[in-house]
């Protein structure tokens, strides 16, 4: 029974992301449901969820760090301005 209100917390998380705005914002909170998602399949062992949605946290990651770069790089231009 725990295991099935971590799955609910993970789509709710999803849901929420996907309400976003702001891009950083909707990288985290979907980061925190496929992390969720992720320790959902291995508890039930659903593979399939485990893997898709561990799959989906690297890519969240990626994106995020892409994000901080640019928002780095945006930052630097702007103090040489």
């Amino acid at each position: 029974m725990v295991w099935e209100y971590l799955g609910y917390f993970a789509s709710a998380l999803l849901v929420a992301s996907l309400m976003m705005e702001d891009v950083a914002k909707l990288r985290w909170f979907n980061l925190a449901g496929c992390i969720c998602f992720t320790l959902y399949g291995f508890a039930i062992s659903a593979w399939p969820v485990a893997f898709t949605n561990g799959l989906l946290s690297l890519v969240n990651i990626y994106h995020l760090i892409k994000l901080a770069k640019k928002k780095s790089t945006t930052a630097d231009a702007k103090a040489d301005s």
